[in-house]
């Protein structure tokens, strides 16, 4: 297990690696940040950053990177939704019409061509990245309450809300399909395969439902998640499920048998709030904080 590289600010959005070999991460600072973690060090804050991107207006919630690693959509409080040139560094587009802030972002589409976002205000907007409109080419209204994640996988967006409904929209056939987890969907991920989707919840929960039929083939169990947005996510190949944990650990199941395989302490006991794998290089990186003193920590896998 490699010693994890503390690096400074709040991290509020969940750390993504770019390229396998940088970490992209939203802070509460209102900024984002790209960094190298191999120049990170345990004992010097800061250190491995490479790039700082600036332009939201209040804290970053969450980021989504195209398959090419060339550009990136932000959203966060500013009720807007973002999209960024990484080698530059400079805004591409802003789009406006959530009224509240905005929770989740992920790219659909050819290419990345269209944008996803999910918003405070119950609504899911698509927006195109080819057109100059400003106004969304969809928006779906169905939530009862914020939408607090989603997930793009070809034709499909997986939601998640806090109204505890897990929602498939299926844009070829026209269709939404709802199943109800009976508690608020802190995240939502599908596997590669496109036939189940990972639901972290707030009772404590990690399901794997079935997106057929909406029958849950599996849970996970043992960490603590009742009051805050904790992101759990899949790893090395689907393998694995990874999630953090208001008891500030990181806990590590097995994704067929759901028995927990690991157990890591991480950011000082404190909430561990998001992790992000990067399976080719065995490696994942979790964001946590106790709101003094937040921290990003790079881990690896000796297996």
């Amino acid at each position: 297990m490699r010693r994890p590289g503390s690096l400074d600010k709040e991290v509020s959005s969940l750390p993504i690696f770019l390229k396998g070999q940088y970490i992209l991460t939203g802070s509460s600072d209102r900024s984002i940040r790209l960094y190298n973690p191999a120049k990170a060090s345990i004992s010097s804050t800061g250190s491995g950053l490479v790039q700082t991107y600036s332009a939201h207006g209040y804290e970053v919630l969450d980021i989504s990177v195209t398959e090419d690693n060339a550009r990136f959509a932000s959203v966060g409080g500013d009720k807007q939704v973002f999209l960024w040139d990484v080698a530059t560094a400079r805004t591409l587009r802003r789009w406006s019409g959530h009224f509240g802030r905005v929770n989740c972002v992920g790219f659909g589409g050819e290419e990345g061509s269209v944008v996803v976002s999910g918003s405070f205000d119950a609504t899911v907007r698509l927006w195109d990245c080819k057109s100059q409109s400003t106004k969304p080419i969809q928006v779906f209204e169905d939530s009862k309450d914020s939408v607090s994640s989603l997930h793009v996988l070809g034709h499909e967006i997986v939601t998640g809300s806090v109204d505890g409904k897990l929602r498939l929209y299926d844009l070829r056939m026209g269709v939404v399909y709802v199943d109800t987890i009976g508690h608020p969907i802190t995240s939502v991920q599908q596997t590669h395969d496109g036939n189940t989707v990972l639901v972290s919840a707030l009772d404590s929960v990690i399901r794997l439902m079935d997106k057929s039929n909406g029958q849950m083939l599996q849970s996970y169990k043992g960490h603590t998640n009742t009051d805050y947005r904790i992101r759990s996510c899949l790893g090395l190949a689907d393998s694995i499920v990874i999630s953090g944990s208001e008891q500030g650990k990181l806990y590590v199941w097995d994704f067929l048998e759901g028995q927990i395989i690991e157990t890591l302490a991480a950011h000082d006991g404190k909430v561990a709030s998001a992790v992000s794998c990067c399976s080719p290089r065995k490696e994942w990186a979790s964001a946590g904080t106790d709101g003094k003193n937040p921290s990003l920590e790079l881990r690896g896998d000796s297996h």
